[in-house]
């Protein structure tokens, strides 16, 4: 497939976008929207099977604040505005009038806002993968899982939080034992490039943004509850989760439930990128999906 990239001026910055595919034919573009926020497009590569198979245009962007983008210094930048800016602002660079937007993790709460304050034109359908509408049902969702993990691992997370310390070893292992059960990896040497890739994450962007970790949202987003707001959208919508995810299936039907057209998919043997956990199922169902939206 060919592939396009570049770099598109925005305010005094520069956004990094990947075009898979000829925007100028074909299918309606599927427009990715990354997690974190600061997580970059690397694992969205995955998708180029998904244009070669299909013909489908796809368009992936490391968002302001991480991977080929600007990095600025400057915390004022790491709120949603400034996202919702830089979206608008690349789909009117690459002319994407009409595309179904996928939004992952924080890409999905990005989507969310986008859509519900916004009211943009053109998406012609929404896919929700792993995300969440509310940031303090998410929050309540970790702590249960937290449940699940061993005594000493609890005791550890609940000191982090306590004294609002992450930086110890116990937590810092523990933190990495719940991700791995719940989010993505091992990376190894078998994994795909674009995972081993090293990557320019935005800690900053995330730290400023979210928080320290999932289960403490301390940051600009923290307030983010949009449960009530999803009526707003009357855009067909496909939510998508792992039976393991951080996205707990409490957290996607409670959003299924809020939207006007909404049908959701779990799969049973993923975690919080079902896109990379069952690669040829996730891409069937979305294959499927966007066929019928089209």
């Amino acid at each position: 497939m060919q592939v396009h990239d570049g770099f598109m001026p925005f305010r005094q910055y520069q956004t990094y976008y990947r075009v898979v595919g000829d925007l100028t034919a074909g299918p309606t573009p599927l427009l990715l929207l990354h997690g974190g926020p600061g997580s970059t497009h690397n694992y969205f590569e995955v998708f180029d099977q998904l244009a070669a198979q299909t013909g489908r245009p796809v368009v992936m962007y490391d968002q302001l604040g991480c991977g080929r983008s600007s990095m600025p210094d400057d915390a004022s930048l790491w709120r949603a505005d400034t996202w919702v800016a830089e979206l608008t602002a690349l789909r009117h660079y690459l002319g994407l009038k009409r595309v179904h937007l996928l939004g992952q993790s924080w890409g999905g709460m990005l989507a969310i806002i986008y859509l519900c304050d916004h009211h943009p034109a053109g998406i012609q359908s929404l896919i929700l993968a792993s995300t969440l509408s509310s940031a303090a049902l998410w929050r309540q969702e970790q702590h249960r899982l937290i449940k699940f993990m061993a005594p000493a691992d609890q005791t550890a997370i609940a000191q982090a939080e306590a004294s609002g310390d992450f930086t110890a070893p116990a937590y810092l292992a523990a933190n990495e034992r719940y991700m791995l059960a719940h989010a993505a990896g091992p990376i190894t040497a078998d994994s795909p490039e674009f995972l081993r890739r090293p990557k320019r994450a935005g800690t900053a962007a995330y730290n400023v943004a979210w928080g320290p970790n999932e289960y403490v949202p301390t940051g600009t987003l923290s307030d983010y509850d949009y449960t009530a707001k999803l009526a707003r959208v009357t855009t067909p919508t496909l939510v998508t989760s792992g039976t393991n995810d951080l996205c707990t299936p409490l957290v996607a039907k409670t959003m299924v439930d809020a939207l006007p057209h909404a049908t959701w998919t779990l799969f049973a043997h993923s975690r919080h990128m079902a896109f990379i956990d069952e690669t040829p199922a996730y891409f069937a169902r979305l294959t499927a999906w966007l066929a019928a939206q089209d």
